[in-house]
């Protein structure tokens, strides 16, 4: 478990590396036939914080932080597909902003689920000293 939490840990790293750059380029104008690869990344990023939260549910991890990340796929997800269409205008930089910041904080739930998986499964391995006689 502690190998398969890591893993989405990097997947989540490098799937989010690539939707900011992918987010500086549309925001600058260009690239913009690239939406497409941006929205199937977004999705997989949400897939990747829901398998990690799943994880940390069988590790025993935070119950808060687990259901705040189950929460929080399906609000991305459902924000991510229409923030296009919310304040449009001159104040559509604060929804692209919110947008960032969504994505971020799922990056770092997916990071720390992660390690909560690698501590928890850490515990479980120390074996109880035993007390002398």
């Amino acid at each position: 478990m502690k190998s398969a939490a890591s893993i989405l840990q990097v997947v989540a790293r490098i799937i989010g590396l690539v939707l900011i750059v992918l987010g500086i380029l549309f925001w600058a104008g260009r690239a913009n036939q690239l939406l497409p690869l941006h929205i199937v990344l977004g999705s997989l990023l949400v897939l990747t914080l829901l398998a990690q939260a799943m994880l940390a549910a069988r590790a025993g991890a935070n119950r808060g932080l687990i259901a705040l990340a189950v929460l929080w796929g399906p609000i991305m997800l459902v924000f991510g597909m229409a923030h296009a269409n919310l304040l449009p205008g001159q104040f559509h930089w604060v929804v692209r902003v919110l947008h960032l910041a969504v994505g971020i904080v799922a990056m770092g739930m997916v990071d720390v689920l992660g390690k909560q998986v690698r501590v928890r499964d850490r515990m479980s391995n120390v074996q109880p000293l035993e007390a002398k006689a």
